[in-house]
C-alpha cells in the first residue's frame, strides 16, 4: 500500500504530534508499504530525504517567529529597564516553519515519482494538511485524519495573545472539527479528546474512533539504568526521583509541579525532581527553584533523545505531570512501559490516560 503521512509538524521538532507521524511512518515501513511524509522544510527550500527506508519531502517553508521550531536550545529572554522588562521573544531564524502554498510541490513529487497513494493520513489542520486533502479529493483517495492536539498547546504560548485567548481558543476548537469532517475516517487517541470536539460522535458524518497512539515496547521496557547514566547526569543512583518529561512551555503547568514538589520537601529533603525537555517556559521556571531554594534538588536536563531518553524513564521512582491539556501523552505510555507509576491531573483525557497504563 502506498501511505502519504501529511504534517505541519514533523521530526526534528519534538512534540507528540511529530514523535506520532515518525513512529507512524516507521511502523508502516517496516510492515513492508511504501511511506511518504509531507513535511515543512527545516531550512526553508524544497527538498527530498531518505529517512529510515522511507522518503521525506521537505515543503518549502518560512519562518514564523513567534514560536520556537524546538529543534535548538532557545536563547535567554532580553530584558529592559533595569532587568524590570522582559522582551517577547522574538525566532527570526529558529521559529516554527510554516509552508504556505504546498499543493504545487505536492503534485510536483507525486508526478515526478509516479507516486499515488492509496491513502492520505492526515496530523494538523494547517496549510499541508489542507493541501493534501485537496490532492486527494481530486484524486479520489481516501482521507483519514487524526486529531492531537488543544488550542491551549499553541495559544498559551503566544503571550501577546493571552487576553483573546478564550475566544481564539473556542474558534480553533470549532475549526479543528469542521477540518474533521472533510475525513473519510477520523481518529483521536483517547474517547474524551472525541467528546471534547463532539457533542454527539455517533452522529457525525464519518467514522470516528479513539485509537491510542501507541509506542515501541522493545525500546521502553522496566529495565535500570547502567551506572555510567546516573555519572553522566550527575544524577543519584539511590535517591527519590520525581520525573517530568516534555515539552517545557506555559500550557504544561509545570510551574505547578514544582510547587508542589516543594511540599514533598518539606517530609523528605533529599527527594530529587528531574525536568527533561526545553521549552519557551524554562527561564520563568528556573526563577522559580531559585526563589523557592530548591536549586539543589531540582535538574534541568534539557532535550534528550535516543537511549538516554528511554533510561530518563528507568531512572523515575514516578512520573508526573501537571498538563491538563493532554489529548492523551505519550510520555505516560512510556513511563508505564519503563514499569513506573503515573501520576497526571484529574481532567479529561489525562484522566483516561492514567486508567490505560
Amino acid at each position: 500500500m502506498k501511505i502519504a503521512i501529511a504534517s505541519d509538524l514533523f521530526w526534528p521538532m519534538i512534540n507528540g504530534i511529530s514523535v506520532f507521524s515518525k513512529n507512524l511512518a516507521e511502523q508502516m515501513t517496516a510492515r513492508g508499504h511504501e511511506v511518504v511524509v509531507f513535511a515543512p522544510s527545516q531550512t526553508g527550500d524544497y527538498y527530498v530525504e531518505e529517512v529510515d527506508d522511507y522518503r521525506v519531502v521537505r515543503l518549502s517553508s518560512t519562518n514564523f517567529p513567534f514560536y520556537p521550531n524546538q529543534t535548538e536550545t532557545l536563547p535567554e529572554p532580553r530584558k529592559i529597564a533595569g532587568g524590570r522588562i522582559t522582551v517577547p521573544r522574538i525566532y527570526l531564524h529558529n521559529g516554527y516553519r510554516l509552508s504556505l502554498l504546498p499543493i504545487r510541490e505536492i503534485r510536483k513529487f507525486c508526478k515526478e515519482n509516479n507516486f499515488m497513494p492509496d491513502v492520505s493520513h492526515i496530523q494538523l489542520q494547517l496549510f499541508v494538511g489542507q493541501a493534501m486533502i485537496d490532492f486527494s479529493r481530486r484524486h479520489n483517495i481516501p482521507v483519514v485524519i487524526t486529531n492531537h492536539s488543544s488550542p491551549e498547546n499553541l495559544f498559551d504560548n503566544l503571550k501577546m495573545l493571552a487576553p483573546l485567548s478564550p475566544i481564539i481558543n473556542r474558534t480553533v476548537l470549532l475549526y479543528t472539527k469542521r477540518f474533521a469532517l472533510q475525513a473519510d475516517y477520523a481518529t483521536m487517541p483517547t474517547q474524551q479528546a472525541i467528546e471534547w470536539h463532539f457533542r454527539n460522535p455517533e452522529k457525525a458524518k464519518m467514522p470516528i474512533k479513539a485509537v491510542s497512539y501507541g509506542i515501541d515496547l522493545s525500546r521502553f521496557t522496566p529495565e535500570k539504568p547502567p551506572k555510567e547514566f546516573f555519572e553522566k547526569f550527575d544524577l543519584p543512583q539511590n535517591l527519590p526521583i520525581v520525573m517530568n518529561i516534555g515539552r517545557v512551555d506555559a500550557e504544561k503547568h509545570i510551574s505547578t509541579l514544582i510547587l508542589a514538589f516543594n511540599e514533598v520537601l518539606k517530609n523528605n529533603k533529599k527527594a530529587q525532581l528531574v525536568i527533561v525537555g526545553d521549552g519557551t517556559d524554562r527561564p520563568n521556571l528556573e526563577n522559580l527553584v531559585y526563589k523557592l531554594g530548591i536549586s539543589r534538588n531540582v535538574h534541568f536536563m534539557g532535550t534528550q533523545l535516543g537511549e538516554d531518553l528511554v533510561n530518563f524513564h528507568r531512572a523515575a521512582s514516578v512520573f508526573v505531570s501537571a498538563s491538563p491539556t493532554e489529548t492523551q501523552g505519550i510520555v505516560f505510555l512510556e513511563a508505564a512501559a519503563c514499569g513506573k507509576p503515573v501520576i497526571g491531573v484529574d481532567v479529561g483525557a489525562v484522566k483516561e490516560s492514567a486508567k490505560m497504563v
